[in-house]
């Protein structure tokens, strides 16, 4: 039990109706899961209107309410407190209710349009590795110390995100790493949180679908770095054009990263393969696990963070030596007769032709690169033909196919993306809606020597259509087809 005027320290209140000098269970935003003596924090969602679900949870035994107006009809023995944004009080209200827990760990957020799971969860990989009790909120997963609890969301709700950090804090967790998309932004999830450090990777094409325009999305990312506190770290890609731009108004103390131009933290690629990298660090070198540009730059930030948070550089580049690659992030095996199988996350424009142009840049062009590649269903469609026209460019054969189409009909989605193919690469593609089969055939195309990238799912286990998700996994689907094929 907590007293309701200490969870809403620093919540800017506009209106009180009954006593804050009360004790309560628990906060939910969800009347569904209201218990007695709870309190209900009403939020005006996408799609549902929490403000509509005050009388449920008061039935369910809510006895305080935080809302954006004072309801007309009051109920006796219930506190009513009316607050400027609910989404923003809950934020404050879940850490303090849970004693603040990023103030007793240093919490790194991890935010842009890629990169954000492979680097937070190497991260992690590496801080565990030097023997750090760590912490990951990441897409994939989420990590207390050696506890693993499935994902829901890239940036869980404010609720979710503190009793996680409270369980690092019971655990003796001292790092945090931590994706921080847009949406979570956006919708306030990260505020009241105490972040040590921020890391930008990139912005390209992705979400607009959510927000109303690429200035929107990008202004969302930058304020992350707006708020943090001058005790923190900004790290940013200034190889991306808007990485100094999210510098502008920070307070934090600012660093960069860099391929291409000066920075803090400088790289360049001395050997590339599909064994891995040579990376020259500053003025170090390192042979890596990890694949292809992208990675280059993944290994840069995770450099540069873990510099800044204190490890020595001789050990730091030991470290990033060990590393393995995520989930589903360039996951490759090679089959019996040697047919190289990629599974790759890759579901924007931008990071498609990343994973397409690194392995252009290590194959010998005397081998097939067959690329199996859908879009989701419900998600922003501007980016469809431009998946398929960079997948028909940089492949010598597509096949166009379900991502999770959702509730969209998947043939509609692969008509959109047919719309971005140029005329000369028509002979290069053909559309089969059902996945598994367009993983089959792709398994059935390819001739030993041959590369095969599976794009779009990655780490994912599910394919979602008509609301119902079912087993998928395109790493084990490509594995059992091609040994099917070998015998």
């Amino acid at each position: 039990m907590a007293e309701l005027k200490h969870i809403l320290y620093k919540v800017n209140l506009t209106a009180v109706v009954g006593s804050t000098s009360i004790k309560v269970k628990n906060i939910h935003f969800d009347s569904r899961q209201i218990r007695k003596k709870d309190v209900f924090v009403a939020i005006s969602g996408t799609v549902v209107d929490g403000h509509d679900y005050i009388d449920k949870a008061i039935s369910q035994g809510a006895i305080a309410v935080i809302c954006e107006s004072i309801p007309s009809e009051l109920k006796n023995g219930i506190s009513y407190i009316a607050v400027e944004n609910s989404s923003r009080a809950l934020a404050i209200m879940a850490s303090n209710y849970f004693n603040v827990p990023s103030e007793n760990l240093k919490l790194i957020g991890v935010t842009g349009t890629n990169g954000k799971t492979t680097i937070a969860s190497l991260l992690y990989q590496l801080f565990k590795n030097a023997g750090y009790k760590v912490g990951l909120l990441s897409t994939v997963k989420i990590m207390v110390d050696d506890k693993h609890h499935d994902a829901t969301h890239t940036t869980p709700d404010s609720i979710t995100i503190n009793k996680y950090l409270s369980e690092m804090n019971a655990e003796g967790v001292e790092f945090c790493f931590m994706e921080v998309s847009s949406h979570g932004i956006h919708q306030n999830r990260t505020n009241g949180l105490h972040f040590a450090g921020g890391i930008y990777t990139n912005l390209s094409h992705d979400h607009l679908d959510y927000h109303e325009s690429f200035e929107e999305y990008r202004d969302v990312k930058k304020s992350f770095f707006d708020d943090l506190p001058n005790t923190a770290f900004s790290l940013v890609n200034t190889d991306d054009k808007n990485g100094l731009f999210m510098l502008q108004n920070t307070v934090s103390k600012k660093y960069t990263y860099a391929l291409k131009s000066y920075a803090n933290y400088r790289g360049r690629i001395l050997e590339n393969q599909f064994k891995g990298l040579l990376l020259k660090i500053n003025e170090n070198e390192v042979w890596t696990k990890l694949i292809g540009n992208f990675n280059a730059y993944n290994l840069l930030a995770i450099y540069g963070a873990a510099d800044l948070l204190g490890l020595e550089s001789v050990e730091i580049l030991r470290l990033i030596s060990d590393l393995e690659s995520v989930s589903g992030r360039f996951q490759y095996f090679v089959s019996e007769d040697g047919i190289t199988a990629i599974i790759d996350y890759a579901h924007t424009p931008d990071a498609l032709r990343n994973v397409l142009e690194t392995i252009n840049n290590i194959r010998t062009k005397n081998e097939e690169l067959i690329t199996v590649v859908g879009c989701g269903g419900d998600r922003d469609k501007m980016k469809r033909p431009k998946m398929a026209n960079i997948a028909s460019t940089l492949s010598t054969k597509v096949i166009f196919t379900s991502d999770n189409p959702r509730s969209e009909d998947p043939a509609e989605i692969i008509e959109d993306m047919e719309a971005g193919v140029e005329p000369q690469h028509f002979k290069r593609t053909m559309s089969i809606v059902d996945r598994k089969q367009a993983i089959k055939t792709a398994c059935q195309l390819a001739q030993p020597n041959d590369i095969i990238l599976v794009a779009g799912k990655g780490h994912e286990t599910y394919q979602e259509i008509k609301g119902k998700r079912s087993d998928f996994d395109d790493y084990k689907i490509v594995q059992e087809f091609l040994k099917q094929l070998q015998k």
